[in-house]
């Protein structure tokens, strides 16, 4: 049994995980975010504005089912071949950080069966702010949260928000109806994150996901 007050749980700075190696590979990129926040609808937006001059697979992530992979085959983002779904069986942060074996699996048989791939994005569960990627499986980290939480998310930090390569605060059309601050969150995401970008973003307003569709290209070029 542990001691009283020994900390068992992996901190999310710690990655047990070597980075991945460079070369000529696909670029990989993680989307995290908490329930509800719309991480799979922005997964299905970037599949359908990406995938037009793109090579591009998704991995989805779900504690005990596949629904997530089911919307976007529901959806026609992609063909059924290029999407994968991973069932943890566990918190979805351990999936993405701690034991990145079936999401690594998943992104192996996705590269065997297709062949060469511009971009592959690996969704994970619903999870709180301090869900991270391990570098080990991802290049590049997108953290989306949501304005219908209150317009305090940004300032309460967490690594998802402070050191994620993006952060989207998504769903900006409810901000009257939820008495939310865009202001607010851009100030208080700036404080957070310094440097590391922020956008802001409506897929009711732009389907196409612009400003993260734009970021990914700029790391593709």
């Amino acid at each position: 049994m542990p001691a009283e007050h020994e900390h068992t749980h992996p901190h999310p700075h710690d990655d047990p995980h070597a980075p991945l190696h460079n070369g000529e590979r696909a670029l990989r990129i993680g989307i995290g975010g908490p329930v509800g926040s719309g991480k799979t609808a922005l997964v299905a937006a970037l599949c359908r504005s990406l995938s037009e001059d793109l090579r591009i697979a998704v991995v989805t992530n779900d504690i005990y089912t596949t629904e997530d992979a089911d919307f976007l085959l529901r959806n026609g983002v992609l063909p059924a071949e290029r999407i994968r779904a991973v069932e943890t069986g566990c918190c979805p942060h351990t999936a993405i950080r701690d034991d990145i074996s079936a999401n690594l699996d998943a992104i192996e048989e996705l590269e065997e069966s297709l062949g060469p791939l511009d971009v592959i994005l690996v969704e994970s569960g619903g999870d709180n702010l301090t869900a991270t990627f391990s570098k080990g499986l991802i290049d590049q980290q997108i953290f989306v949260v949501d304005v219908a939480g209150g317009d305090k998310v940004p300032r309460k930090g967490g690594p998802g928000v402070t050191s994620a390569d993006l952060l989207v605060i998504n769903k900006t059309d409810l901000a009257p109806l939820v008495g939310a601050d865009l202001g607010v969150m851009a100030r208080d995401a700036a404080a957070r994150r310094g440097d590391l970008p922020t956008v802001f973003l409506s897929l009711v307003e732009d389907r196409t996901a612009a400003p993260v569709q734009d970021w990914i290209r700029s790391l593709v070029r």
